[in-house]
C-alpha cells in the first residue's frame, strides 16, 4: 500500500477519534483566522501530493517529489508579504498554496495540478516542467535544484538596498522588501549553499544592507543519507553577521512566531537570518523512492506519527480556533476537490512539437525608455583627458574601457561586479577608473567566488538592474558555470517567458597570452558555453569591434532580456602591431558612442576566392597569414564570425558568396570547438570544398611553448595552401 494512503487513513482516523500526538501548547502571535488559513493551505498541499501520485499511476501526471512533512512552510508564507520575492525549495508546495491565499484570483489547486499534468495551461511553465513558481506571487520558478538558487537570492537581497539609492527603470522589489530562500538540510552542505551563505555573512559583516531570510528545512535526511543530529544548528548558529532562529516546523504556531521574528529582523536591520525549521519527510524522496530499502520501518513510521497536519489539527483544537470535526471536513473537502480537478485537467492539451517546447527559450523584449546619451559635460567628467586620446588609434583594452564608461553613463541601471575590477581596475586594466567615476556600488569588488559573482548578477537582474559581471579568466568559469546553465539560461524557459535575468557576462579568455599561468590563464575551450540553449556568445577580435559589440550586448540584455557572454581575447587586449614592429596595424579609433554591430553581423576583410572563416585571435593570425598568402599569389577573404551563438548562418553564407574554398581557423580545441559546428554547417549548406585547422586536444603550457598547441600564422598559411592545391 502506498505510504501516502497509509498517512491519509491515519489522519482521517485520528481526527475522527480525536487522538493526536503529544506536543507543546499553542502559543505566539498567530490569530485564529490566520491559523485556519494556514491549515487550509497545508491540507491543499498534502492532498496535491497524494493526487500527484494517483495521476502518475494513471499516466496523467509526471512529478511526485512532494511537500508532505514540510507543511510548516505555509506558516512561513503567512508571516511574509506576497511581494517579498521567494526562491523556493522544491518541497515548498505549502508555501505557494498559502501565498496563493494572499493574492486575489489565484487557484493553487488548479495551478499545481496543471503543472503535475504538464498541461500547456500551466500558468508558470506552460507545461515544460512541474515547477513551483508564479509571476503573480513573486516566486521565480525552481526545479529540483541543489542549492543553485542561493547565490541569486543573495543578489536579489543586495539589489533592494542599491535600488533605493539608484532606482532601475524596471524595478520590481519594494524598498522595505525582503527576500526568502529555502532549501533542505542536505542541500546546505553543497558548496554553492556554503558559498552563498558565506557571501551573505561577508556582506553583513561589513554592514552592507542584505535583507534576506534563509530557511533551512531540516527533515534529517537527503534521499537516503542521514544528516547528523545537531549538524545544522552547530554549522550555522554562530556565523558572523548571520542571525540564527530555530523553530519546530511541525508546530504552525511556533513556526509562524519564528518566521515573523526572522522577517522583522531582516526587514528592520537589513541583515541575513538563518531560520532553521525541524521537520519530517513523509512518503520518501519521491514516488519512485522505496524508503524501506534503506530505512528501518520504525523510522518512517515515527515520522508519520509526527505528521505535521496532525499537530496542526491538535493545536487548532486546543486553541479553540477549529474543532477536529471541522478540520477533518476541510481536509476531506480538499481531497475531493483535488480529485475532481485532476480528472478535469487530464483532458487538457500538452506540448507536442519542438517549436512548442522551445518557444520560451528566448524571453520577450521589454519596453525601455529611450536614451539620448550623456551630455558633453558628463562625458568630460567621466573621460577627462582621455577625450583627447580618442583622436588616435588605441588597443582593445582601452577601447573596451571607454565603451564601458559610455555604457554606464547612458544606462544608470548597469552595474558591474567581479574580482579586482574596482580599485585595481581589473587584472588587465580594462575597468580602470570606473569605480572612481561611478562609485563602488556600481563597480563592485566582489569576494573571491565565481558562483557568488554570477549569483549577485542574476539576483540583481530580478530587480531591474542590467548586470555586467566579470569572470577573471575563462578557466575559472568552470567553478560556476551552472549559474549560467542551470539558473540564468533556464529561467525564461521554465517560466514561459514571465521571468528573466538579463546580463552581459564578460570573460577574459582564450589563448596566446605569453608566459603567464599556462592553462589556468589561457583556456581555449568554449564548449561549456556553446551548448547552453538561449544564450548569446560574442567574441570580438579588434578594439573597434569590441566596443561596438559590447554596446549591442548591453542592448540585447536591457531591451531583449538576453543572457549574453562576451568573451574578450586576453592576448589581443594590448595588441598594437599586426605585421611589423610599431606598424600599429591592430589599433583602431574609438567608434562614436551610438555605433553598434548588430547580433548576427559578420566582418569581412577582402574578397579573394579563398575564404578563411574564424573569430577572436584567429582573425589576427589569419590577417598575418593572408599577407604571406598574398605574396604567393593567393588572394583571401577573412570572415570574422563575431557571434558564436547563435551562429550567424545567413550572414556567413552571404559572406561566402563567390568563394571557391573555405578554411576554418579555430583557436579552440578540435573536440568540442566551434569548428565542429562550422564544418557540419558548411557540409549541410554549402557545396564549396572546406577544411579546418584547430588547436590540439590539449591544455596550454606556460613558457616558450605557450602557443605550440594552437594555430599560428604559419600553420594557417600552410593549411590554406594545402586546401587550395587540392583538386
Amino acid at each position: 500500500m502506498d505510504r501516502a494512503d497509509i498517512v491519509h487513513d491515519a489522519f482521517v482516523q485520528a481526527l475522527t477519534n480525536t487522538k493526536f500526538p503529544s506536543g507543546a501548547d499553542p502559543s505566539g502571535p498567530l490569530e485564529d483566522t490566520c491559523a485556519i488559513e494556514i491549515f487550509q493551505a497545508q491540507c491543499i498541499s498534502r492532498n496535491l501530493d497524494r493526487t500527484s501520485r494517483k495521476m502518475q499511476a494513471s499516466g496523467q501526471g509526471y512529478y511526485t517529489i512532494g511537500s508532505s512533512g514540510h507543511e510548516g512552510m505555509a506558516a512561513v508564507a503567512a508571516a511574509l508579504r506576497p511581494t517579498d520575492m521567494a526562491f523556493l525549495h522544491y518541497r515548498d508546495g505549502a508555501f505557494q498554496t498559502m501565498r496563493s491565499a494572499q493574492v486575489a484570483g489565484i487557484d493553487p489547486v488548479r495551478d499545481m495540478l496543471l503543472s503535475f499534468a504538464t498541461s500547456t495551461a500551466d500558468p508558470i511553465s506552460g507545461g515544460r516542467h512541474k515547477v513551483l513558481g508564479s509571476r503573480a506571487l513573486n516566486i521565480p520558478p525552481q526545479t529540483s535544484t541543489i542549492a543553485s538558487h542561493l547565490p541569486k537570492a543573495v543578489g536579489a537581497a543586495y539589489s533592494i538596498g542599491l535600488a533605493r539609492r539608484r532606482t532601475p527603470e524596471h524595478k520590481i522589489l519594494e524598498d522595505d522588501g525582503i527576500v526568502i530562500c529555502s532549501f533542505g538540510d542536505a542541500s546546505s552542505n553543497h558548496s554553492t549553499a556554503q558559498g552563498a551563505i558565506n557571501s551573505a555573512c561577508w556582506a553583513a559583516y561589513q554592514s552592507t544592507p542584505l535583507p534576506l531570510v534563509f530557511v533551512c528545512e531540516d527533515n534529517g535526511i537527503g534521499i537516503s543519507t542521514r544528516t547528523p543530529k545537531g549538524w545544522i544548528a552547530e554549522n550555522f548558529k554562530s556565523k558572523p553577521g548571520l542571525k540564527y532562529i530555530h523553530a519546530n516546523g511541525l508546530d504552525l504556531y511556533d513556526t509562524y512566531r519564528a518566521a515573523k521574528e526572522a522577517a522583522a529582523y531582516a526587514r528592520t536591520h537589513k541583515k541575513p537570518v538563518f531560520l532553521h525549521l525541524t521537520l519530517v519527510r513523509l512518503y520518501g524522496h519521491a514516488g519512485s523512492d522505496l524508503q524501506q530499502a534503506y530505512l528501518p520501518k520504525t523510522t518512517f513510521e515515527q515520522w508519520e506519527a509526527d505528521d505535521p497536519l496532525l499537530h496542526s489539527a491538535r493545536l487548532l483544537d486546543q486553541s479553540g480556533a477549529l474543532a477536529s470535526k471541522d478540520a477533518l471536513k476541510i481536509y476531506t473537502d480538499t481531497a475531493a476537490r483535488c480529485q475532481a480537478m485532476a480528472q478535469e485537467i487530464a483532458a487538457l492539451p500538452r506540448l507536442e512539437t519542438a517549436q512548442d517546447v522551445m518557444q520560451s527559450l528566448i524571453p520577450p523584449a521589454r519596453p525601455c525608455l529611450p536614451k539620448n546619451g550623456p551630455s558633453d559635460t558628463e562625458r568630460l567628467r567621466v573621460f577627462g583627458s582621455d577625450i583627447k586620446a580618442m583622436d588616435t588609434p588605441q588597443p582593445m583594452a582601452r577601447l573596451l574601457n571607454w565603451a564601458l564608461r559610455d555604457i554606464m553613463l547612458d544606462h544608470p541601471e548597469v552595474v558591474m561586479m567581479g574580482e579586482d575590477i574596482g580599485r585595481k581596475g581589473g587584472v588587465y586594466g580594462v575597468t580602470q577608473k570606473l569605480a572612481d567615476r561611478f562609485g563602488a556600488d556600481r563597480v563592485i569588488d566582489s569576494l573571491l567566488d565565481e558562483q557568488s559573482i554570477l549569483g549577485l548578477a542574476i539576483g540583481m537582474a530580478h530587480n531591474g538592474f542590467v548586470p555586467i559581471p566579470e569572470i577573471q579568466f575563462l578557466a575559472y568559469l568552470h567553478n560556476a558555470e551552472d549559474q549560467i546553465r542551470g539558473e540564468a539560461a533556464t529561467l525564461p524557459f521554465f517560466s514561459n517567458g514571465q521571468f528573466s535575468n538579463p546580463m552581459v557576462l564578460r570573460i577574459a579568455g582564450l589563448g596566446y597570452q605569453k608566459g603567464f599561468g599556462g592553462h589556468f590563464h589561457n583556456d581555449n575551450s568554449l564548449a561549456v558555453l556553446r551548448d547552453i540553449p538561449g544564450i548569446v556568445i560574442a567574441c570580438p577580435s579588434r578594439g573597434d569591434d569590441a566596443a561596438m559589440m559590447l554596446r549591442e550586448c548591453v542592448r540585447l540584455a536591457r531591451e531583449e532580456q538576453r543572457v549574453v557572454v562576451f568573451v574578450e581575447p586576453i592576448a589581443l587586449y594590448p595588441m598594437r602591431d599586426l605585421h611589423d614592429n610599431k606598424d600599429a596595424g591592430w589599433m583602431t579609433h574609438y567608434p562614436a558612442p551610438d555605433r553598434k554591430i548588430p547580433l548576427g553581423s559578420v566582418g569581412v576583410d577582402g574578397d579573394g576566392p579563398l575564404a578563411i572563416l574564424t573569430y577572436g585571435n584567429g582573425r589576427y593570425l589569419s590577417s598575418q597569414a593572408a599577407r604571406k598568402l598574398d605574396h604567393d599569389g593567393l588572394e583571401t577573404r577573412i570572415i570574422d564570425i563575431r557571434w558564436l551563438a547563435p551562429l550567424p548562418t545567413d550572414a556567413i553564407l552571404q559572406a561566402l558568396h563567390g568563394a571557391q574554398k573555405v578554411l576554418i581557423v579555430d583557436e579552440c580545441r578540435e573536440t568540442g570547438s566551434q569548428s565542429e559546428a562550422l564544418m557540419a554547417f558548411l557540409h549541410e549548406n554549402c557545396a564549396v570544398p572546406h577544411a579546418r585547422i584547430a588547436a590540439h586536444d590539449s591544455f596550454i603550457a606556460t613558457g616558450p611553448a605557450y602557443a605550440a598547441t594552437m594555430p599560428s600564422a604559419d600553420s594557417i598559411a600552410h593549411a590554406a595552401k594545402a586546401l587550395w592545391d587540392m583538386s
